[in-house]
């Protein structure tokens, strides 16, 4: 873990060297998929990470388990993933089966030095990782079209940073972007496949729900 913000940023600009951006990713709806999240008791200084893998066909839970840290890094925007990294890992290393590609809820390319939590976790396991993000974060975007698919760019200026993505009708976008070794189209059609009933995709909602049972479980 880095000592402070500016040795966490060096971190970062080292790591993004090693994002790969040329492989287009796992087939949607074949393999596994797992979410992963964590949840937090800023009071205790606690954080929770659950990890549930689904059948990517049938979205049927093959493993699940979680993991309970310390939080080690204070809050600060652009570095959360040094906050949850370290559970992510110990969640994801504990489980029985091969992850397959997992999504995070939270950034990869759509970072300020784009090497969002996505990217950082994975370079560090080697896995095929995309992030999915409830919010824009800094970077602008028109709204896209108003049925389920519909999408447009997350810019960053004039680059493209990631999609906001429409994953029900006349509900507002998620945003979507790459992480590691998964392509944004692939991306983009993992989430759609996987948002087949809510905004949110499947892995995000179980993944979520578990960690914030397990944060319960351990405060109690």
């Amino acid at each position: 873990m880095p000592a402070g913000e500016a040795e966490a940023r060096a971190v970062q600009d080292t790591l993004r060297s090693r994002v790969v951006l040329d492989e287009p990713g796992p087939p949607p709806g074949t393999g596994r998929v797992t979410g992963v999240d964590v949840a937090y008791d800023d009071e205790r200084d606690v954080v929770v990470a659950a990890a549930v893998v689904l059948d990517g066909a049938t979205f049927e839970v093959v493993a699940e388990t979680t993991a309970v840290g310390r939080v080690t890094f204070p809050y600060v925007p652009g570095l959360l993933a040094f906050r949850e990294i370290p559970t992510v890992l110990a969640a994801l290393e504990s489980l029985p089966v091969d992850p397959g590609l997992v999504i995070c809820d939270g950034y990869g390319r759509a970072h300020p030095r784009r090497f969002g939590l996505a990217s950082h976790l994975g370079v560090l396991t080697g896995l095929p990782v995309i992030g999915v993000a409830k919010n824009p974060f800094t970077f602008s975007y028109e709204q896209p079209g108003p049925r389920r698919g519909d999408w447009s760019p997350l810019l960053d200026g004039e680059e493209e940073v990631g999609r906001a993505l429409r994953t029900q009708d006349g509900v507002k976008p998620v945003f979507v972007s790459v992480g590691h070794r998964t392509g944004l189209d692939n991306a983009c059609a993992h989430t759609l496949l996987l948002a087949r009933d809510f905004r949110q995709p499947e892995t995000t909602r179980r993944a979520d729900s578990l960690c914030r049972k397990a944060l319960r479980e351990a405060a109690a």
